[in-house]
């Protein structure tokens, strides 16, 4: 079936940080993610952003590429023992520094189901999908910023908005930014989706 894989963008000097971007998938797919995907392709612009302007101030910016395109299984999701394995390679790499996951769609979702995990201190999430009843609890005490265009027919913006309200009482803090009238890609708007999760991971990461 193959495994997950980690393309990294190291910080100059000590990390005292990092990001994991998730890229976006679909709904069911068991075919392997490979770099001709537009998902992790999308990802991978969001990475060399992201690590251009965070790796300066000693974060380490990493792009998981999942196993499967799907989320597949509603008891057990396909990128969820993947991100769960790139956290794990996050601490071998930096010990403990804090984590902030940044995800695109399904990467978003996958972000909000393992974001229980000590290193996670926040989660940004852009055009997600946020099913009805999605679970709000791995996201205790933890930072929580959601950005939504009002013209994505791919995810809700309407799930979004109620998403980030479910989460009010259980994360430290919960932020929904509209993002006016864009699709669900993150091809319009670039440098605005680009500003907002550059300045939402600094924000999250401690000093």
């Amino acid at each position: 079936m193959g495994s997950p894989s980690i393309n990294r963008v190291e910080p100059r000097g000590r990390a005292r940080g990092a990001v994991l971007v998730l890229h976006g998938g679909t709904q069911r797919s068991v075919e392997p993610v490979t770099g001709s995907s537009l998902s992790w392709q999308r990802g991978r612009v969001l990475q060399r952003t992201l690590g251009r302007r965070l790796g300066r101030d000693g974060v380490a910016v990493w792009l998981l590429r999942y196993t499967q395109r799907g989320w597949n299984d509603a008891w057990s999701p396909s990128p969820l023992p993947d991100a769960r394995w790139a956290l794990d390679e996050l601490r071998a790499a930096y010990d403990d520094v804090p984590v902030v996951l940044v995800g695109h769609s399904m990467g978003a979702r996958t972000g909000a189901r393992v974001a229980d995990d000590p290193s996670v201190c926040g989660l940004v999430a852009l055009a997600p999908w946020f099913p009805p009843g999605e679970p709000v609890e791995g996201l205790r005490g933890k930072d929580l910023v959601v950005a939504h265009g009002r013209r994505d027919r791919i995810t809700s913006y309407d799930a979004s908005r109620a998403y980030v309200e479910r989460c009010r009482d259980v994360c430290r803090s919960a932020t929904f930014t509209d993002m006016g009238p864009v699709g669900h890609y993150l091809l319009r708007q670039v440098p605005a989706w680009n500003e907002l999760a550059v300045s939402a991971a600094r924000g999250m990461l401690p000093g």
